[in-house]
C-alpha cells in the first residue's frame, strides 16, 4: 500500500498539534498545576555518610513571631526542654524570603522584598557542598502542588487558603537548582516526607516549611506550636526519622522591626547529648550558621560567602574544632532589621551593588571553597570580596576587601 506524502506530512502536523506542550514550572493556573502533578518527576535516593557528630541534619522554619513570644508558647517550650535553646540566633534582615535565602546560600544579595526572585545560575548553594561529598538532601513543602514547582504561590483547593508560597521554599529560589531536573526532582510536597518516611529513605540533609497557616503567617504562634507538637513528637520516637538526627527548629525572623531580629531556635533529636538536654546557648548565631555547621560536621568545602566565619552550632564545634567567635558590645547594636545593597534591593540607586563574588583565599578550619566554585569565580577574584570571617556583619554593609587579603 503507497500512501500519499501529503496525507502523512498533514498527520504528523495534526498529531504534533495535539501533543499539549508542557506547561511552565511556573504556571499557577489550576488546568496546569493538575496536569504537571501527573508528570512531575519524583525521586528518593539515600545515603549513609557519617558525620563528626550528626549523620541527619534537618531544619524546620516557622514565621514572623519575637522571641519572647514563641519561647512563651507552652509547645515551643516543651520542645525547648528535650534540646539546646539558642537565644541569640538573629535572622539577618526584614522579610522573609532574604532569610530563606540566606540559610542555604549563604547570602541575600540585598534582597528586601518577597518578590518572584531567581537567583542566578552561577551562584552555588549548600546542596552543591553536599552532593560533591555524596550527601542526599531534600526539601519538604507544605501543600506545594508538586514536586519541582517553580511557581508564585499555591491557593489550597480545598480551602482556599493561600497555604504555599515560593519565597519560603529556599532551594527553588536557585537556578542552579531549578535548571537541573535530578535536583528539581529533590523539591516536594510534605507528602513526600511521609512516605520516604515509611521507606526508610530519607535524606541526610532536609529542609521542612510548613504551610502559611501551620508556619503562624497566617495565623499565630499557637497554630504554629500545635502543628509542630503534632508532627515532631512522633518523629522523636520513629528509628527511621532520629538516625543520629540534629533538628533545628526556628523562625525566618522576628514581628517587631524595632527590636533586634532575634528569633527563638532549639537544636533537638538523639545527635543532642544527654548532658546538654534542656540546656542554653547563649553564643551568637545567624542564618548562616546551619550552612556553616553542616560544612563543619561533615568536613565540607565552603561556599566563600557568609558561610566562612559564621559560628558553627558550639554543640558541633566542640567536636570539630571550631572556635566559637564572641563579640562585644557593639553586638547589642546590630538589630538586622535592614538589607545592604545588592543586586535584589527593590530600592535602587544607592542601594543597588554589584554581586560580591565568593572569596577563593580564605579557608574555616582548613575548609576551602568548593573547587567548581573556585574555578567559576576565581578570575573574577580581584574584585571584592566578602570578610564574613573577619568580622560580623552589622546587617547595613557588605564588609568587603579586595583580592581576598
Amino acid at each position: 500500500m503507497r500512501f500519499s506524502t501529503s496525507l502523512v506530512a498533514a498527520s504528523v502536523a495534526s498529531v504534533a498539534w495535539a501533543i499539549p506542550t508542557p506547561a511552565s514550572p511556573t504556571a499557577t493556573d489550576a488546568a496546569d498545576v493538575y496536569a504537571a502533578q501527573a508528570t512531575a518527576l519524583t525521586e528518593s535516593p539515600t545515603s549513609h555518610v557519617k558525620g563528626k557528630v550528626f549523620d541527619r541534619y534537618v531544619s524546620i522554619w516557622f514565621e514572623n513571631t519575637d522571641y519572647d513570644m514563641a519561647a512563651a508558647d507552652p509547645n515551643f517550650a516543651f520542645f525547648a526542654k528535650k534540646g539546646i535553646t539558642l537565644s541569640n540566633l538573629c535572622a539577618v534582615t526584614h522579610p522573609s524570603e532574604p532569610n530563606y535565602m540566606a540559610a542555604v546560600g549563604g547570602d541575600y544579595f540585598g534582597l528586601n522584598s518577597d518578590p518572584f526572585t531567581q537567583v542566578p545560575e552561577n551562584v552555588s548553594s549548600v546542596v552543591d557542598l553536599l552532593e560533591d561529598k555524596g550527601i542526599t538532601w531534600g526539601l519538604y513543602q507544605e501543600d506545594m502542588p508538586y514536586t519541582g514547582f517553580e511557581g508564585f504561590s499555591w491557593v489550597n483547593q480545598k480551602t482556599g487558603a493561600n497555604d504555599y508560597v515560593r519565597k519560603h521554599n529556599p532551594e527553588i529560589l536557585y537556578n542552579s537548582v531549578v535548571t537541573k531536573p535530578h535536583r528539581a526532582s529533590l523539591i516536594k510536597n510534605l507528602t513526600e516526607f511521609h512516605k520516604d518516611l515509611k521507606a526508610n529513605k530519607l535524606p541526610q540533609w532536609l529542609f521542612i516549611t510548613p504551610n502559611m497557616t501551620s508556619d503562624g503567617h497566617d495565623t499565630s504562634v499557637t497554630v504554629a506550636g500545635q502543628w509542630l507538637k503534632t508532627f515532631l513528637t512522633p518523629l522523636l520516637k520513629d528509628k527511621n526519622f532520629l538516625q543520629n538526627t540534629l533538628v533545628l527548629l526556628t523562625f525566618d525572623e522576628n514581628e517587631t522591626y524595632t527590636i533586634q531580629n532575634k528569633v527563638f531556635s532549639v537544636l533537638l533529636g538523639d545527635a543532642v547529648p544527654e548532658y546538654l538536654v534542656g540546656t542554653t546557648d547563649d553564643s551568637y548565631y545567624n542564618h548562616y550558621s546551619e550552612i556553616a555547621t553542616v560544612e563543619a560536621n561533615w568536613n565540607l568545602h565552603t561556599l566563600g560567602r557568609y558561610d566562612v566565619g559564621a559560628n558553627v552550632f558550639s554543640n558541633v564545634g566542640r567536636s570539630t574544632g571550631d572556635q566559637i567567635r564572641t563579640f562585644g558590645p557593639e553586638f547589642s547594636s546590630y538589630y538586622y532589621n535592614f538589607s545592604y545593597p545588592g543586586i535584589f534591593n527593590a530600592l535602587g540607586g544607592s542601594y543597588w551593588s554589584p554581586q560580591p563574588v565568593p572569596d577563593v583565599y580564605s579557608t574555616c578550619n582548613e575548609r576551602s571553597i568548593l573547587p567548581s566554585i573556585k574555578e567559576t569565580w576565581e578570575k573574577d577574584a580581584d574584585q571584592t570580596v566578602y570578610t564574613g570571617s573577619l568580622v560580623v556583619p552589622d546587617g547595613y554593609h557588605i564588609p568587603v576587601y579586595p583580592k581576598g587579603k
